[in-house]
């Protein structure tokens, strides 16, 4: 019997879909799953797309595959992921591969990946990003793990993942916990995306009283220019969707609840860890956590709110409410620099953390297909990284700084509008002030250390010499250098 190039264990959707993209490229897929049922259902509506084997237990799928073996893992994270380990680890030798395609937590796979590599067996944790549809059809794949083993497991992901202009959504990430670390921040990423999209869709809504049908077709025209993505391409099918039950426009029946699965609070956990401000991702975070208090929301819904309506043009200003639907357009456009930009910020500083040399502008070019936040402006960013001296922040590169300048005072009347109107925009508010921060020739954390020093001692350094100082605030108020 043919040997099985890889074999995939977990067949719910994501695995299932992944098994077949194997196998419509060619490969023999090894499948196995600990409901049998699951691996029936697959061969049987889906065996003619290629070569099966299917396996009843982790002995035969490990007896199925070729050398050196490779097993992807499509179980949930934590510990379900730990006892799929244990079963397969002693039936691989050295050489072998297993591979985690879920999104487990970087710091787990690199516990992970030191236990197996003392026992010589590979462990790839790796970003799979694109959803059920990306998984079948090609998703963007970020691989961690030695090099050694993607040498081996490469060509295979490769060969299923997204292609943009003939080039594979796919490369090595980095050692260990890279590949997951880097799914992480592209979640955290995802989740500021889709926030700043809500945003600017409440404001057209709120503002200007615009249909669910007519902002649709607010969203269809962007998506022809700058802002053309995967996002705000379904952001206007969402919107123009209507409820076969009640004829309503679907997103007024969908309860305001924004569940969350825990990358995006991860990425913003780690970012404190690291100390690198990811405020824009911080935000969309705890703007589903609001979401999700009703009771909260219940008991302050009665606070009040502006006296006037909203100012924003009224309904006869034709001219006007198309100024300000472009004001909102560019705010959404700058605060995305500004989500992607604090986002490569933390997977530089982890980089170095970690010391796993992540290539910036490769992220740039697999996250350009099959990932939910593929954009047409990746290409800039990966123009950007591929500089002879790359910028400090992806604000400065040329044509970002020039987007933002262009953008910055449509930004603030939008922020000013949302905030006369009560209408809530975390994102495009905090992303402004992320912006004014970096730009501010002096900021007030001098009164903040000012502060710290008088109630705890906890000294500061001055501006005009080295040093470090503490002023003896409850005796002569002296300076004395410490």
């Amino acid at each position: 019997m043919t040997k099985a190039r890889i074999g995939v264990t977990g067949l719910a959707v994501m695995g299932a879909n992944l098994a077949r993209n194997l196998a419509r490229h060619g490969h023999t897929v090894a499948v196995h799953n600990r409901s049998r049922y699951r691996t029936d259902a697959l061969l049987k509506e889906y065996g003619h797309e290629g070569e099966f084997v299917a396996c009843d237990t982790p002995e035969e799928l490990v007896a199925a595959l070729e050398r050196p073996r490779r097993v992807l893992i499509m179980v949930k994270a934590g510990a379900p992921t730990d006892a799929v380990i244990e079963e397969f680890a002693p039936l691989l030798e050295p050489g072998d591969m297993l591979v985690d395609g879920g999104n487990a937590h970087f710091l787990d796979t690199r516990r992970r990946e030191a236990a197996l590599r003392e026992r010589g067996i590979h462990f790839v944790g790796t970003g799979v990003s694109g959803g059920e549809e990306g998984a079948l059809l090609g998703p963007s794949i970020m691989p961690g793990g030695s090099r050694e083993s993607y040498e081996a497991l490469g060509p295979l992901l490769e060969d299923i993942a997204a292609k943009v202009d003939g080039v594979p959504c796919c490369t090595h990430i980095g050692p260990d916990g890279a590949g997951h670390f880097v799914k992480m921040v592209h979640n955290g990423i995802e989740y500021a995306d889709m926030q700043l999209i809500a945003e600017a869709y409440d404001l057209l809504r709120q503002a200007l009283g615009m249909s669910p049908a007519e902002i649709a077709d607010v969203f269809e025209e962007w998506n022809r220019g700058e802002l053309s993505s995967y996002l705000i391409e379904i952001t206007a099918e969402v919107l123009r969707q209507v409820d076969a039950a009640t004829g309503r426009p679907l997103v007024d029946v969908i309860a305001d609840r924004a569940e969350q699965k825990g990358t995006g609070r991860w990425t913003v956990q780690n970012a404190l860890e690291l100390g690198v401000p990811v405020s824009g991702i911080a935000e969309a975070v705890f703007a589903r956590s609001v979401s999700g208090h009703t009771e909260l929301r219940r008991a302050a819904r009665d606070l009040p709110g502006p006296a006037d309506a909203p100012q924003a043009p009224p309904a006869g200003d034709r001219e006007g409410r198309a100024e300000f639907v472009e004001d909102v357009r560019r705010a959404l456009y700058a605060s995305k620099i500004i989500a992607y930009a604090q986002g490569f910020d933390q997977i530089r500083a982890g980089s170095a953390e970690y010391g796993w040399d992540v290539d910036p502008g490769a992220l740039a070019t697999i996250w350009r297909g099959g990932c939910i936040i593929r954009a047409v402006f990746l290409d800039r960013i990966r123009e950007a990284y591929e500089q002879e001296s790359p910028p400090v922040t992806l604000l400065t590169a040329p044509l970002f700084a020039e987007a933002l300048g262009l953008a910055q005072e449509p930004w603030r009347r939008v922020v000013a509008t949302a905030a006369g109107a009560g209408v809530p925009a975390p994102g495009f508010s905090t992303a402004l002030a992320y912006y004014d921060s970096l730009r501010a020739g002096r900021l007030p954390a001098a009164l903040v250390q000012g502060l710290r020093d008088f109630f705890g001692a906890h000294t500061y350094q001055r501006s005009d010499r080295e040093g470090t100082f503490h002023t003896l605030w409850s005796g002569d108020r002296t300076e004395i250098e410490v």
